[in-house]
């Protein structure tokens, strides 16, 4: 009987194992979401912070920008975190700001006119 048990218990222990990792793998790719500029205006700058930090991270599109129907896809794989604050910036000075965007519940976010 114990012939038996112990090959069923790797076996078990291995899809354990598997199913672990692949959730992990799924979790990581939530996290990059094409960012898609529905408004009227290029995007010239695009950041997103943690919620709860004081300042605007980075210029993720840097020298780039992101002109009207056009999308980039940002990574958000760098840790466990997945609230995040977004700002956009427009060729006519507008700036857009969206909280608590969820990045692991996400594959994409759109900024419109409304």
């Amino acid at each position: 009987m114990r012939k038996i048990i112990r090959p069923l218990l790797a076996a078990l222990a291995a899809s354990v194992m598997a199913a672990s990792l692949a959730t992990t793998a799924f979790a990581d790719a939530n996290k990059k979401v094409k960012i898609i500029n529905e408004t009227r205006h290029t995007m010239v700058q695009f950041h997103a912070s943690r919620v709860g930090t004081n300042d605007w991270e980075e210029d993720i599109l840097g020298q780039d920008s992101l002109s009207v129907g056009n999308s980039v896809v940002v990574n958000f794989a760098t840790d466990d975190y997945c609230l995040y604050d977004f700002l956009g910036v427009f060729d006519d000075g507008d700036k857009v700001e969206k909280h608590r965007i969820n990045v692991c519940e996400i594959s994409s976010f759109r900024f419109t006119e409304e």
